[in-house]
């Protein structure tokens, strides 16, 4: 089994910082591209960013929304991903998912997985 465990969001006023952190665990054999994904109330979940498992420069990928404001990053060792976010914004606010492509110890191909999802509530 996989898991995947978010952390860090909370009540930020506008123009705060916040970091998520989402820890992978268990019976892993690879994760390729981890992401963060957004939803709002009563809207579509919709992508925040995400990095590809080199972790290079130009491996990661943004919304129009939050380009230059938002990064992305990994730890490969830890198995974790970040975002970390600043300037925020009330129309930021969303519960926040994290999401991964794995590759388990007994599997031959990845699947998606997502966490539980961590609230962001930005204040104006």
């Amino acid at each position: 089994q996989v898991q995947l465990v978010e952390s860090g969001g909370g009540l930020v006023q506008s123009g705060g910082s916040l970091r998520l952190s989402c820890a992978a665990s268990g019976m892993i054999f690879m994760i390729n591209a981890m992401g963060w994904y957004r939803q709002a109330p009563g809207k579509q979940r919709e992508l925040v960013a995400t990095i590809r498992s080199g972790g290079s420069a130009g491996s990661t990928n943004y919304a129009d929304s939050v380009k230059g404001r938002f990064t992305i990053s990994r730890d490969n060792a830890r198995n974790t991903v970040y975002l970390q976010m600043s300037s925020l914004k009330p129309e930021d606010t969303a519960v926040y998912y994290c999401n991964a492509d794995i590759r388990t110890v007994e599997g031959t191909f990845s699947n998606q997985y997502w966490g539980q999802g961590t609230q962001v509530t930005v204040s104006s």
